[in-house]
């Protein structure tokens, strides 16, 4: 369905995506991931076609969009994040000339918006202002306007920013709807978001791709360690040498004190070890009682930072080899300089003799 390869855009010297590619295939809901100044606007923007990439291809269902402009536009539906509104219309009119704009046939133009502004629950709205409409509303008739045509591919640029939680949740709803009838590509911050609705991420940094998997795959992948979290009765304070009692113990963390004069903590071993059931037989025998016991699971914002941060070490790594080549070839020449100056000046003493 959508095919990116070998994308790169400059600015001047300022390389805003370098050499990236993936593919989204027919009917799945894809995450774009990254911190902010990591690409992800300027990638979205040449695969709808705002901007022309400085090399490299995109395709979309078979068309490339520098080459065949209109019929790849054609197929998306695309919705920006800052919600672009035309605040004296009404949804319905506003849903209506997002139809004329995308050459929706006139015979078909009037069922084509009923059916979207049904499609986005705005049938209680549609004759309100827009601009008397709450955010959650307005976010719907930019969704709409989007999806008016019946576009084979959705791309939602932060869908939920600024919203409450309940419009969070009723916006996200409508995502999977979508998802189950069109190709939908998600940009968010929100990474509990992306891990509820995308089947796979893909995560930009610094210009470059460094991960696309699945969310549970990316989590399983980063995953260190395992944690379990205990609530325990402690009158003797007898977790302090639990970790001598059990040697598969990496660390024993404190985190806090209960009212109920309990206390919690996070027990870590390697990522292959689950300690759970010794836990369940070595606490009771050291008179702890246990109130609580459980695996924390690693998120995929977690791994969403690990990701990131062994980028930003590795870039950190080759910046300080380069310095030290760079001043290695400095040391060099200046060396080469002294020597060849001496050797001039020895040169000038022969002469004279």
């Amino acid at each position: 369905m959508i095919q990116v390869k070998n994308v790169t855009k400059k600015y001047g010297s300022t390389i805003a995506v370098d050499n990236i590619n993936f593919e989204v295939k027919d009917g799945e809901v894809v995450g774009f991931l990254g911190p902010n100044g990591a690409g992800k606007s300027t990638t979205m923007n040449m695969i709808t076609g705002f901007i022309e990439p400085t090399k490299g291809q995109i395709i979309i269902n078979g068309n490339d969009i520098s080459k065949k402009p209109r019929k790849a536009k054609k197929e998306i539906g695309y919705m920006p994040e800052n919600v672009p509104l035309y605040y004296e219309l009404t949804p319905k009119e506003f849903v209506s000339y997002m139809a004329e704009l995308k050459l929706v046939k006139r015979n078909e133009r009037k069922q084509e918006v009923e059916k979207v502004i049904k499609e986005m629950g705005l049938e209680d709205v549609q004759n309100k202002l827009i601009r008397n409409l709450s955010r959650g509303y307005k976010q719907r008739v930019s969704m709409a306007g989007a999806l008016v045509g019946n576009p084979d591919v959705i791309i939602l640029d932060e869908p939920t920013v600024g919203l409450d939680p309940k419009q969070i949740t009723e916006i996200r709803n409508l995502i999977k709807e979508l998802g189950k009838k069109h190709t939908v590509i998600l940009s968010t911050h929100i990474l509990p978001e992306a891990s509820q609705i995308c089947e796979k991420v893909i995560i930009i940094n610094k210009g470059k791709i460094i991960a696309i998997d699945t969310p549970e795959n990316l989590e399983k992948a980063t995953k260190e360690s395992n944690g379990i979290s205990v609530i325990v009765e402690d009158p003797k304070g007898n977790m302090s040498k639990i970790k001598e009692k059990i040697k598969e113990i990496d660390t024993v963390e404190f985190v806090k004190d209960h009212e109920d004069g309990t206390k919690q903590y996070v027990i870590t071993t390697s990522s292959d070890i689950d300690l759970r059931k010794k836990l369940f037989e070595v606490l009771p025998k050291e008179e702890i009682v246990i109130f609580e016991l459980k695996k924390t699971e690693t998120t995929l914002e977690d791994a969403f930072m690990k990701l990131v941060n062994t980028t930003k070490q590795e870039d950190t790594v080759k910046k300080s080899k380069k310095e030290d080549k760079q001043k290695k070839t400095k040391e060099e020449k200046s060396k080469k300089q002294v020597e060849d100056k001496e050797t001039e000046n020895d040169s000038k003493k022969e002469e004279k003799k």
